[in-house]
């Protein structure tokens, strides 16, 4: 299996109310004080990315998953930044296709993986909040979204392919589409979408599946929906899933840290998020809401946001997108990633707060332990 970190190009710190930023949203609410301390917050800098970025290569990650969004840097500019301040370490690029031409993205990927040395993956954003597509210009609805990125995706690969491609649809027309050379190796497409409209674009175009860490039972239903679609197409599809990860060497100091992030949480402003986030069009923000619905009143502790053992929805009351973690001491978090493994999961995009201190955790403690069962691949030198 592959495991992968995260850079928080929005912001980073200790506490789940730094900011309410976060994963894929939300953003700030209107009139909201942002809880903010000197001794909680992280800019952004480069300076700082490079110090995760560096402990993530030196802890054995084969990758970072950079976002992409009006609420955090850009994904294309910071990596080109840190692929100079790294050696080995891979760079999983979110985008939005229809923002930019496809064939520039290709352009740009082509040319990033040559000056990278191969160290390039995409991973495809079609965008489920109308209200920032909207900042770009793009006021397509979530159906027609999810076409026009099916026709992304093929000029794409087209582009990219070496051989020109002249294409014409609903949403672009390119004639003999094409870069300066093929990328070698072809950077990997990760691609994630749990809506009905998702499903046959990622059958045809994806590499990777995504999905957000959902308990066992309903991961293995997306994994089975999205393996029959692509037998339809005649292809195979690997699968990964985003996790956030509070891993310590006793159980009891995992469940402290994880309580440790909802200190002076205001169950008025969790229940204020929750009512932006319910606004938004994407079924897997759905689905992540669904494991809290029941905390919204602000009746909670933090071992009650177990939803399944192991997994734990705490994230889930403040941050959009992943809003799930995995917390436990090493070994049982080890057999949770077993667990999941044995439904088809190949790669963990995982994360902490903070994500600098957290990536030497789970690097020193969690990764040797996978390593000695055989489920993670040595450190390269």
């Amino acid at each position: 299996m592959r495991f992968h970190w995260f850079l928080p190009t929005a912001s980073d710190g200790r506490s789940l109310t730094v900011g309410t930023r976060g994963t894929h949203g939300p953003e700030p609410l209107a009139g909201e004080q942002k809880r903010v301390s000197a001794d909680r917050f992280r800019a952004p800098t480069i300076g700082y990315l490079t110090q995760i970025a560096q402990a993530a290569e030196a802890a054995g990650f084969e990758a970072v998953l950079t976002p992409t969004g009006t609420w955090c840097e850009d994904a294309w500019i910071t990596c080109a930044a840190l692929a100079r301040e790294t050696e080995r370490l891979k760079f999983l690029v979110a985008f939005r296709p229809g923002l930019s031409s496809p064939t520039l993205i290709a352009q740009q990927a082509s040319t990033f993986q040559r000056l990278s040395r191969g160290r390039l993956m995409l991973n495809v954003v079609t965008g489920g909040e109308r209200e920032e597509q909207a900042r770009f210009g793009d006021h397509l609805d979530k159906a027609e979204r999810y076409a026009r990125t099916d026709e992304f995706l093929t000029v794409l690969r087209g582009a990219l392919s070496g051989m020109p491609l002249t294409f014409k649809g609903a949403y672009y027309d390119v004639a003999g589409a094409t870069v300066l050379a093929p990328p070698d190796p072809m950077p990997r497409l990760y691609f994630g979408g749990s809506s009905t409209p998702a499903g046959p674009v990622a059958a045809r175009h994806t590499d990777t599946y995504l999905t957000w860490g959902e308990p066992p039972e309903q991961v293995a239903k997306k994994v089975a929906w999205i393996q029959g679609l692509a037998r339809q197409q005649g292809r195979t599809v690997s699968f990964g899933i985003r996790l956030h990860i509070i891993t310590r060497d006793t159980s009891a100091e995992a469940w402290t840290a994880a309580a440790r992030l909802l200190d002076g949480l205001d169950p008025a402003h969790v229940a204020r998020v929750h009512n932006v986030l319910a606004a938004s069009e994407s079924t897997g923000q759905a689905r992540m809401q669904a494991l809290t619905a029941r905390f919204r009143d602000g009746s909670w502790s933090a071992p009650d946001l177990e939803v399944s053992p192991n997994l734990w929805a705490g994230v889930g009351l403040l941050r959009g997108g992943a809003g799930t973690a995995l917390v436990g001491s090493h070994s049982e978090v080890a057999d949770r990633i077993a667990q999941y493994a044995s439904l088809g999961i190949e790669e963990f995009i995982l994360s902490g707060f903070p994500h600098l201190e957290e990536a030497y955790m789970v690097g020193e403690g969690l990764l040797p332990e996978l390593r000695r069962r055989q489920l993670a691949p040595p450190i390269s030198r």
